[in-house]
Order: C-alpha cells, then sequence, then structure tokens
C-alpha cells in the first residue's frame, strides 16, 4: 500500500475519532447541565459551540481543541458552586481521562476553562493561545446582543436583584473577588462587563460580530432609561 494511501487512512482514522469525542463530550455536556441555569445551560453551550465553529474557519487552530474547549467551558461554573473555581477544570479533566483524550490536548482544554472567564476586567490571564482567543470571542459574544440582554436579565433575576437603582452607581474598577461577590442592580452588569467585551476581542471575526451587539445594548439601554423616566 503506498504513503499516500496509508495517510489518507490514518487521516480519516483520526477524524472518526475526533469526532467520536465530540459527541461523547456532548452526550456528557447536556447530561450534566440538565436543569441548570438559562444563561448558563445546554443551550448556551450550544451557541458558544456553533460561533466557535463559524470562528475556527478563519483561524489557525487546533480544531478539536477549540470544540472541546467550547463545550467544557462552562461545564461547572465556578458561580454556581460557591465560587470555586476548580470545580470545572476537575470535572473537565476527568471526562476528557475517562474518554482517553491525548493528555496534551486534555491540558489545554484545561487552559481555556480556566482562562476563558471575564472575572471583572482587572485580572491579568495566565495562559494564550489561538484557540483561547477563538473560544473565549464566542463566549464573549453569548453575553452581548439580544442574547446577552435576555441572559443578564435572566441571571439577575435567579439571584433576586434589582433591575436597576438610580442611587447605586457601576463599579468599574472591581477586584476580580469584588466582582464574584457583587449584588448590584443587572443595569449595572452592562457597564461593568458587556459593554466592555467588544474591545476585548481577539479576533476579526469576533470584532466584527461584537460590533453589530453592542451598538443593540445601547439602543437597548437608551430606551431602558426613557421608559425608566416615563417618556
Amino acid at each position: 500500500m503506498g504513503r499516500t494511501r496509508i495517510g489518507q487512512i490514518e487521516r480519516y482514522e483520526k477524524g472518526m475519532i475526533e469526532e467520536e469525542i465530540v459527541s461523547k463530550t456532548i452526550a456528557f455536556v447536556k447530561q450534566k447541565l440538565a436543569g441548570a441555569e438559562g444563561g448558563h445551560d445546554w443551550f448556551h453551550i450550544q451557541r458558544v459551540y456553533n460561533t466557535t465553529k463559524m470562528i475556527a474557519k478563519q483561524e489557525k487552530v487546533d480544531y478539536p481543541v477549540v470544540c472541546l474547549g467550547a463545550l467544557l467551558h462552562d461545564i461547572a461554573d465556578s458561580k454556581f458552586h460557591n465560587g470555586d473555581e476548580t470545580v470545572g477544570p476537575r470535572v473537565a479533566r476527568e471526562f476528557l481521562e475517562s474518554i482517553n483524550v491525548q493528555q496534551d490536548t486534555i491540558d489545554h482544554v484545561i487552559n481555556i476553562i480556566e482562562n476563558i472567564s471575564f472575572k471583572g476586567g482587572n485580572v491579568e490571564q495566565k495562559f494564550t493561545s489561538p484557540e483561547l482567543d477563538v473560544v473565549q470571542d464566542a463566549d464573549r459574544l453569548d453575553a452581548i446582543g439580544a442574547i446577552g440582554i435576555a441572559r443578564c436579565f435572566n441571571y439577575g433575576g435567579f439571584k433576586n436583584r434589582a433591575l436597576y437603582d438610580p442611587a447605586i452607581a457601576p463599579n468599574l474598577h472591581m477586584s476580580k473577588e469584588e466582582y464574584k461577590k457583587s449584588t448590584a442592580p443587572t443595569i449595572n452588569h452592562f457597564y461593568e462587563k458587556l459593554l466592555l467585551l467588544k474591545d476585548r476581542m481577539n479576533t476579526k471575526t469576533g470584532l466584527k460580530i461584537a460590533q453589530e451587539r453592542h451598538d443593540f445594548m445601547e439602543q437597548f439601554l437608551d430606551q431602558f432609561y426613557k421608559e425608566w423616566e416615563g417618556e
């Protein structure tokens, strides 16, 4: 058998293995997030996964890594585990090891999970890679625009927070711990995170999409304040 033919078979087999790993991961995530808060459920993961694949087409990345990173990035969000940031990486690592994913791929996915979050915007990211850039953009895009607005108010309701209180100004200089413990009104979150994300996009594709969604949020806020004042 010629070397070219052998190479084709190897690539085919590798592709089949990767497809099986992704399928198992999707099933695992769906089961794990059954009943999760509406802004951090399977449908959030699915949107981030689809956006990740779209952005990845324009970037030079390890495709299995970005797929697994997107699918597992919120497998155990710390805000639902008493602020414990070790739960998600641990759950993801145990699962990937159980399906015999290569160790270097597992390590990269874990680095994505540990570094993807906003954390208040004043925390230095300890790890960088093109794969993290892509998944991070996809996750941030799901936090802005129409879906972002819906998720923001859904979580605010989940935490029983006020919609808006003119007496409580947004805090733009929170530490990581202050950000995690904040109980501020939901509207404040637009200024403390959502409106900041456009300028923190990593890829050209992400920035292009973010601009449109950013503009939509500004229009929403203009209308919100008009209605708040009874106009």
